[in-house]
């Protein structure tokens, strides 16, 4: 063998023997990765329709400790959809009833009392802020509770036909019977608090009552109408909520400014001239009921269906207007009163006509 050959095998073999091999040994294959584990507990996979497993057993537990019929069998078919849609509905969330991070979120706290911190017991979608503006950001609602939830909660027991207490955000005596008296007429579990179930009914039958009436749900009541100055302003009546006390307020910063299609539309709301819906989203940013201005075209599907006590407002996808506390604010008709605020009524028809909840 010549000189190089032989140098270059015993390199060759000083390296074997350096990284630990033999000759003829076999070069082991590389270890083939770990199979992902299967999905064990509720969030490590979406669920949807067709799923199986712990996770949706545990899904259903969940459901059912916050007041949703379901029965716990571990498979994920129709009527837990329903369930979970139900669910959604009453915690403000898309009612999609597919399960992700969000709704497995809102089920745990509404689970867990104690997590929560709530005395009263129940989901806080709003923890810590102090204000609950719809009904299902707290679940279970019970007695002892207050809050501009209560209110809502009132104005559609009231909507769907039960007598219930004066919408005063209070939920006292009088309210627990009319929740009692709802629960017997829908045929739901007579308990007196208001669970997702009972949400969801009752936004189903208030919704579709107020969507068949033509006349307002409560009128004003007498002597609270707002007036308007020889400025061009208007006055809120004493006796109003004090939202809407905020929404005349604010509505009355741009009540004469000029009119700008687009305008009022920056995230700040702040503009030297509005269009129709750009004043509307800026007055009822007054009272915080919206945190970005709204074209008017989403206006057709904002608050709740049919007329409101103190505010109402009116969209299509062409123009948009809203009374509040009896009286109109309205950019149509502005030139000639020089004012969005106008004592005048004008026809509903063509327009969705929707409220604040609560208002």
């Amino acid at each position: 063998m010549p000189q190089s050959c032989r140098s270059w095998s015993g390199a060759l073999l000083a390296l074997i023997v350096l990284c630990g091999l033999t000759p003829g040994a076999a070069v082991a294959k590389p270890a083939k990765p770990a199979k992902g584990k299967a999905p064990t507990s509720l969030g490590d996979r979406p669920l949807r329709e067709g799923a199986s497993g712990g996770d949706v057993r545990e899904l259903q537990r969940l459901l059912r400790q916050v007041g949703t019929k379901v029965s716990v069998t571990g498979r994920f078919d129709a009527t837990t959809k329903q369930a979970v849609a139900r669910f959604q509905r009453a915690a403000s969330l898309d009612p999609s009833g597919t399960v992700g991070v969000k709704t497995v979120s809102a089920l745990r706290r509404a689970a867990n009392r104690e997590a929560a911190q709530i005395p009263a017991g129940g989901f806080d979608a709003r923890h810590g802020s102090g204000r609950h503006k719809s009904l299902g950001d707290r679940i279970p609602v019970r007695p002892g509770m207050q809050g501009q939830d209560i209110r809502v909660l009132q104005d559609f027991l009231r909507r769907a036909g039960v007598r219930s207490a004066t919408v005063d955000g209070e939920f006292g005596a009088r309210t627990a019977r009319a929740v009692r008296a709802f629960e017997r007429l829908s045929k739901l579990p007579v308990n007196g608090f208001v669970d997702a179930t009972d949400i969801a009914a009752l936004r189903d039958l208030a919704g579709a009552r107020a969507s068949t009436r033509s006349a307002p749900t409560a009128p004003v009541p007498t002597g609270e109408k707002a007036t308007i100055g020889s400025d061009g302003l208007a006055v809120a009546p004493a006796g109003a909520p004090e939202a809407v006390k905020q929404i005349i307020a604010a509505g009355n910063e741009i009540a004469r400014t000029p009119y700008r299609y687009g305008g009022g539309h920056a995230l700040n709301f702040k503009d030297s001239a509005y269009d129709c819906s750009g004043s509307v989203s800026f007055a009822l940013r007054g009272a915080k009921l919206l945190k970005a201005p709204m074209a008017s075209g989403g206006f057709t599907s904002w608050g709740d269906a049919g007329r409101g006590q103190w505010v109402t407002t009116y969209a299509n996808g062409g123009h948009m207007y809203m009374v509040v506390a009896g009286i109109r604010f309205d950019t149509s008709g502005r030139t000639k009163a020089d004012t969005r605020w106008q004592a005048d009524d004008r026809s509903p028809r063509g327009y969705s006509v929707r409220h604040p909840p609560g208002l």
